[in-house]
C-alpha cells in the first residue's frame, strides 16, 4: 500500500494534461467490460451530438473481485489513457471501480477533467423518489461490501431501508453471452430467491452489467418490483453538468471510438449488438 501512495503522488506532480473545458472535447466512459456499454449507450441516446470514448479493461474483468489497490492502479491508468485523449469528463460507469477509486480520481485529474460515478446519482434518484421504502441491491462482492450506497444514503438522512446481497457470478455470465437464456433463469431464480431481498419494493441494480438481464430479474418479480438500472440515470446527471458547465457539443453529428485492454470477439459483438453499427475496437495495453 505504501508502494501504491507513492507512485500516485508522482503521477499528481508529474502527469499534466492541462483544463479539457473545451466542447467539442470527446467524453471519456470507462468499465471493466461489456457492462458500461449500458451506460454508453445511454449517454449517446441523450447526448446524441457529444463524441464518445469508451475504454473497456478486458484484460482485468470483473473488477468486483480484485482487490481496491488492483481497481485504483487500473483506473489510473484508463484516466492517462482518456485524458490523453482529450476527454473533457470521464465518466466511471461501473459500481466497483467508482466505490474503489472515484476520490482518487478526482484528485489525480483535479481541473484536467470532471469525474461522475454511477452511485452518487442513483443516490440521488433514491433519495428523492423512493423515502420510506424498503429496497435491495445487487452487485458485485466489491461494491457490497464496502457499503458505499447505504453510507451515502445514511449522510443524507433519508428513512431508507437497504438490503444488499452479492451476486458475484452474474457479471461474469453476462461477459460470456449467457443472458435471456435458461442458465441466467436459473442463476438469478436461485439468487433472488433468498430471503435478504424478502418484501422488496424497489431494486438497485448496483452493477451495469446487469441492465442486460433487467427483464429476467424483472420477470422473476412478475413485474411487482421497480428495477433501478444506473444507465439514463447517469446520462441525465452528465447532461446536467454539461448545461451547468456550458459544455454542450454544439455541432450536429458524433463519433464513437471503443478501446480494450485485450481484445475478445464477444466484447466486440456485444458493442456491435448495442450501437446497432460495425464497431472497430482499438487494442491499448495498460501496461506493456
Amino acid at each position: 500500500m505504501i508502494q501504491l501512495t507513492i507512485i500516485y503522488k508522482f503521477q499528481f506532480t508529474a502527469t499534466i494534461f492541462g483544463p479539457m473545458n473545451n466542447a467539442h472535447s470527446p467524453i471519456g466512459i470507462y468499465d471493466s467490460g461489456i457492462g458500461g456499454l449500458t451506460v454508453a449507450h445511454a449517454i449517446t441516446q441523450l447526448l446524441p451530438n457529444e463524441d464518445i470514448i469508451y475504454f473497456g479493461d478486458t484484460a482485468h474483468l470483473p473488477y468486483g473481485d480484485k482487490s481496491e489497490a488492483a481497481i485504483q492502479a487500473y483506473s489510473i491508468k484508463i484516466a492517462d489513457v482518456l485524458l490523453k485523449k482529450g476527454c473533457k469528463v470521464i465518466v466511471i460507469a461501473c459500481n466497483s471501480a467508482s466505490s474503489a477509486a472515484y476520490e482518487l480520481l478526482k484528485e489525480y485529474v483535479r481541473k484536467d477533467a470532471h469525474i461522475i460515478n454511477v452511485i452518487d446519482p442513483m443516490v440521488m434518484h433514491i433519495a428523492e423518489n423512493f423515502a420510506n421504502t424498503k429496497i435491495g441491491l445487487i452487485g458485485t462482492k466489491r461494491t457490497v461490501m464496502s457499503g458505499v450506497y447505504s453510507q451515502r444514503l445514511n449522510e443524507m438522512n433519508h428513512s431508507i431501508k437497504l438490503e444488499s446481497m452479492a451476486t458475484p457470478l452474474l457479471a461474469p455470465m453476462i461477459e460470456e453471452g449467457f443472458f435471456n437464456n435458461q442458465i441466467s433463469h436459473e442463476i438469478i431464480s436461485q439468487y433472488l430467491s433468498g430471503g435478504e431481498l424478502k418484501g422488496i419494493e424497489t431494486l438497485i441494480l448496483a452493477c451495469t452489467h446487469y441492465p442486460l438481464i433487467k427483464k429476467d430479474i424483472s420477470q422473476f418479480y412478475n413485474n411487482q418490483v421497480n428495477i433501478l438500472d444506473s444507465s439514463e440515470v447517469v446520462a441525465l446527471a452528465l447532461k446536467n453538468h454539461l448545461e451547468k458547465s456550458e459544455l454542450i457539443n454544439p455541432k450536429s453529428s458524433s463519433t464513437k471510438r471503443f478501446f480494450v485492454s485485450d481484445f475478445t470477439p464477444s466484447f466486440e459483438a456485444s458493442t456491435r449488438l448495442f450501437f446497432g453499427e460495425i464497431v472497430h475496437l482499438e487494442q491499448h495495453r495498460l501496461w506493456n
